[in-house]
């Protein structure tokens, strides 16, 4: 088996744990037994435990920052609501389809904590391009208040994975709610308001 095989396999069989068993289960030595790699070989690859988990989430964050940036590239975005849920409908997809993302965005190890602040910061600068260019924000709107929108979005996401694999329908309802309300305070005010 070549590297780039070995590598795809560790990280198949850690995502097959991760869904079929949960985080605990995912040990270097479970990923490598379910890959058919000895252990030894897991580490040439992957120095740790943190590594793979780094990786597995690289993977997911990708293909989920190509289908948001879609999203926002979209004409039918005409309202701050619609661009909430451009950024909400596919991470909320994604999380239903892949209970492996949602552990691993939720385990906050300090190397996926780091990547789950690259991806918000990234993410919500290019949403906040979106809203003042599309003028449904004021253009001296800070970008701080969308990264403090996606941190808020973050911790109800986090609430509606706890209350249900699935992600709990009123929590991210709620998410869209308070989300859009606080993003809808920097909207341009209509001449004579």
């Amino acid at each position: 088996m070549a590297g780039i095989e070995r590598t795809k396999a560790i990280l198949d069989a850690a995502e097959a744990l991760l869904t079929e068993q949960g985080y605990r289960a995912a040990t270097l030595k479970a990923i490598g037994e379910r890959a058919g790699i000895p252990t030894s070989s897991v580490c040439h690859y992957f120095g740790d435990r943190d590594q793979v988990d780094a990786e597995l989430l690289r993977r997911h964050l990708s293909a989920l920052r190509q289908q948001i940036i879609s999203r926002l590239n979209g004409r039918e975005l005409r309202t701050v609501r619609d661009t909430v849920d451009a950024v909400i409908d596919p991470l909320l997809a994604h999380g239903r389809r892949y209970s492996a993302f949602v552990q691993l965005w939720r385990e906050q190890t300090a190397p996926l904590a780091e990547l789950g602040r690259e991806f918000d910061e990234s993410l919500a600068e290019k949403t906040w391009r979106v809203l003042v260019d599309r003028a449904l924000i004021r253009p001296d709107t800070p970008l701080l208040a969308v990264q403090l929108a996606f941190e808020a979005g973050d911790q109800l996401f986090d609430v509606a994975f706890e209350r249900s694999p699935r992600g709990d329908a009123a929590t991210v309802d709620e998410a869209r709610y308070l989300v859009t309300a606080y993003l809808e305070t920097y909207a341009p005010q209509a001449p004579g308001d």
